[in-house]
This record gives C-alpha cells, sequence and structure tokens, in this order.
C-alpha cells in the first residue's frame, strides 16, 4: 500500500472485453502505438504499466450516471463522481469515526468506481436479479483493470475495492456513506433527480440511509432529515416502487427503518 499512500499523500490529482478490446492509444497520437501501449517512453516495465492504468483510468470520464449535476443541464459522469466523493472526504472528515485513516479512505474512493469502466454504471434501485448481474460484471471488471499494474500493487490497490465493497473498516463504512450520500444530494438540488423520475419511495431511500449511518452518525442524521424535506417537498412517493425496495446486500443492518418525520430543509 506504500506507493499508493505516497501518491495521495502529496496531493497528486486525481461495455465489458479483455485487455485488447479496452486498450488506450498513446495520448500523443504516435503513429504505431499499440491499444494498450502507454506511448513507449521507456524501458522501465512497471512504469509503463502503471501508465497504462492511469490512461485506463480515463476511460470512466465516458460512463454517464442517472444523477445530473446541480444545474440540471446533463448527467454526471463516474470520474466527475469519484472526485466529487474524495473532495466530501477532505470536507467532511470530521465527521468520520474518530481515529479513521482519511488517505485510505481517499484511495477507496479514487478506485471504488473504475469497475464501471466495463460494466457501467446501475440505477441504485434495480431490481434483486439485475442487482446480481452488475455485481458478477464488476467483479470480472475488477480482475481485469487492477491486474493492468504491477505486481505488487495491482494486489494492493484490488484490496482496496474489495474493502470498500465488503465494509468492514471504518474507513470503507465512512466511503460508502459518502457514496450513498452524495446522489442524495444532488437530487434535492435538481428537484427531486432520480427519484421523481423513477418513482422512488421513501421507504427505498430510507433502506440505503443505513449505510450512512453505519459510516458517519452526523451524516445519518443529516440525511434523515433531507429525506423528510423530500417528502414535504413531493420529491419522494409513499409506498412500494420500481425494483425491489430494501432488496440485496446493502439494505440491510443497524438502524434500518421507516420512520420519518417531516422537518425543515437542511442546513446549505
Amino acid at each position: 500500500m506504500t506507493c499508493l499512500v505516497r501518491v495521495v499523500a502529496v496531493g497528486v490529482p486525481g461495455g465489458s472485453g479483455g485487455p485488447a478490446a479496452h486498450g488506450i492509444r498513446d495520448v500523443a497520437g504516435a503513429p504505431g502505438a499499440r491499444p494498450g501501449d502507454a506511448g513507449g517512453m521507456g524501458d522501465d516495465e512497471p512504469l509503463e504499466r502503471q501508465i497504462r492504468f492511469v490512461l485506463e483510468a480515463d476511460r470512466l470520464k465516458t460512463v454517464a450516471r442517472q444523477s445530473r449535476i446541480t444545474d440540471g443541464s446533463r448527467h454526471e459522469n463516474s470520474a466527475e463522481h469519484s472526485w466529487h466523493l474524495a473532495l466530501m472526504a477532505l470536507a467532511l472528515a470530521a465527521h468520520a469515526p474518530a481515529g479513521t485513516d482519511l488517505t485510505r479512505v481517499l484511495a477507496m474512493l479514487l478506485v471504488h468506481d473504475m469497475v464501471e469502466i466495463d460494466a457501467g454504471d446501475l440505477f441504485l434501485y434495480s431490481d434483486s436479479a439485475a442487482l446480481a448481474r452488475q455485481e458478477e460484471a464488476e467483479r470480472a471488471a475488477a480482475d481485469r483493470i487492477f491486474a493492468i499494474l504491477p505486481d505488487p500493487q495491482d494486489g494492493e490497490v484490488r484490496a482496496l475495492w474489495d474493502e470498500f465493497e465488503q465494509r468492514r473498516t471504518p474507513e470503507a463504512r465512512f466511503a460508502r456513506a459518502l457514496d450513498r450520500l452524495q446522489p442524495m444530494l444532488l437530487n434535492m438540488q435538481t428537484g427531486g433527480g432520480t427519484w421523481v423520475a423513477h418513482g422512488v419511495t421513501v421507504e427505498q431511500v430510507l433502506a440505503k440511509v443505513t449505510l450512512i449511518e453505519e459510516g458517519s452518525a452526523a451524516l445519518g442524521r443529516y440525511a434523515r432529515a433531507m429525506i423528510a424535506t423530500a417528502v414535504a417537498q413531493g420529491f419522494l412517493q409513499a409506498g412500494s416502487g420500481p425494483g425491489t425496495a430494501g432488496s440485496g446486500p446493502e439494505a440491510t443492518g443497524p438502524g434500518q427503518g421507516t420512520d420519518v418525520a417531516v422537518a425543515g430543509p437542511p442546513a446549505g
């Protein structure tokens, strides 16, 4: 983990198929560049593989998400989503559990959606069968994409992705809390956003708040107040909605409930 931690700490910015199907052209467009070739800038094989990985990550900018950006003009892409989460981690670090390793949180957030390069983005409230297919596709994508990196970095970065998915550490739970909170924030700024577009119910959204509460009590309280406001403004429906409300592994956990009191809008 040392190489990746050094990169994050110093503040460096940040369809399926095999590697050949997803090769990246030489960024300079040099004649004769092979698919997946970083441009032949040197004979250092680990560096070449790291550059290939960085160029592969650029493809995340082409993956459209359901959420719209706050001015409502277009959908955000998955690279923008990952950047936004990393910024949230910095801004909201005071609300993480005591002792949380923020560097590890940032690293997880930067790589957590790279699998969408192959698997695409799936609507959060899809049915259980679609969620199961997505999980399988994302694991296959993780096998391919993180293996672009040289050993042992490939295993280290893959471990970050696995940690985020499994939610067994305070860092993973805080990272996942941010991942669940961010689309809610965008929906509140875009007249209900995906909630209105897909007829999502308050019960479905509250089932996801559990993940926020597991990662940060303060952010969980904020999310519940925000949902109450969404109900008052007509952004969320009552009763069963599309898909299976509360289905899938992310729907269970301590503190889950469907009670919500209408309150004033959250600050900001």
